[in-house]
């Protein structure tokens, strides 16, 4: 990971993190404002709950890293309830990307929109039931989709939503900072970057990154399946929190983040895509009584995207490993056990 030569100067850790959290409480209200004055069911409002949701994923992440720091009575209801507004929200942009992805799969599997006749060979096969596969996908994610979009609905007209929108006005202007952020931030702040960097670098180090050293590996489908997806979301968490921890460490200072997590971090994305479009896949095989050319072409379709689940490792394989050859290693004593953070996907 790249170190960076400047820190925050004299200023004490309140003086630092104020100002950043600040700054994403301010984002989150322009969001909301923008959400609400575009309505529902146009590209401004699916913009604004993207912006909504990208403030609401920093605020959580830095109160999640640098909560010794913030006053716990305030930080950790907080953080609880970003985490329930930006996975509510993700749901139905969620489901329709996945739809987009599978039919986008099965067009490419079966070689055609329209079915070919019945026949003996195993593209036939395919070419018939890509469509019945289809039209059952789109069913199922569109009532998935339905059913996000309602629970997003009634989740902005609740009290539950209000609260947690009151607690972020009051952090655009006060943030409730607990006694240790008195201290120097040049002292203080590091340290809690460097424990967010140091657990992501032993998340990596734990997953099976020689075994995703070749892009689409038999070997690997056949050993790991959605069971093993788990750790490397973990992983993708735990970057986003590296990441928004040096956004706020250097808040103030001129600072490019380092174009190789940002390609990592991408790569991760792809791989969550892939992973739950192959359990979307899965889940509409096991619909009872359906053909038997129905279920041959989501077999296809979820083998196709577990592929892609490991063309995804692979790719993040050769952008962190250059970047773990030139770490210098972090020596923060690891005080407290690597748990998955409030902070939403994707």
């Amino acid at each position: 990971m790249l170190r960076h030569d400047k820190t925050p100067g004299p200023e004490t850790a309140g003086d630092v993190l104020s100002p950043y959290l600040h700054a994403q409480a301010g984002e989150f209200l322009r969001s909301l404002r923008l959400h609400r004055e575009a309505g529902p069911d146009n590209d401004g409002t699916e913009e604004a709950t993207r912006a909504l949701r990208r403030a609401a994923r920093r605020i959580s992440g830095t109160l999640h890293t640098f909560r010794p720091l913030l006053d716990p009575s305030w930080s950790e209801p907080l953080r609880t309830e970003l985490g329930w507004l930006s996975a509510t929200l993700a749901g139905e942009h969620s489901c329709a990307a996945r739809l987009a992805r599978l039919l986008d799969g099965l067009q490419r599997l079966s070689g055609s929109q329209v079915p070919a006749q019945r026949g003996e060979s195993a593209a036939g096969a395919l070419a018939v039931g890509a469509a019945r596969a289809g039209a059952l996908l789109d069913r199922q994610l569109t009532l998935a989709r339905t059913r996000a979009h309602s629970a997003a609905l009634q989740a902005l007209g609740s009290s539950r939503f209000h609260a947690v929108a009151d607690a972020v006005a009051l952090l655009a202007s006060e943030v409730p900072l607990a006694g240790s952020a008195a201290a120097y931030a040049v002292e203080v702040l590091p340290p809690a970057a460097q424990l967010a960097e140091q657990r992501l670098v032993e998340a990596v180090a734990a997953l099976p990154l020689a075994r995703a050293a070749h892009p689409y590996n038999a070997e690997a489908l056949v050993q790991s399946g959605e069971a093993q997806d788990a750790p490397w979301h973990q992983v993708r968490l735990l970057l986003r929190l590296h990441r928004y921890a040096q956004e706020a460490l250097h808040t103030g200072l001129p600072y490019e983040e380092d174009e190789r997590l940002l390609r990592a971090g991408r790569a991760l994305d792809r791989h969550r895509d892939a992973s739950e479009a192959a359990a979307a896949a899965a889940a509409a095989a096991r619909t009872p009584r359906i053909a038997p050319a129905t279920a041959y072409a989501l077999g296809v379709l979820h083998a196709d995207q577990r592929h892609e689940v490991e063309a995804a490792r692979f790719a993040f394989q050769q952008i962190w490993q250059p970047m773990a050859a030139v770490t210098t290693p972090v020596t923060t004593p690891v005080t407290a056990p690597v748990t998955a953070p409030t902070v939403s996907a994707p």
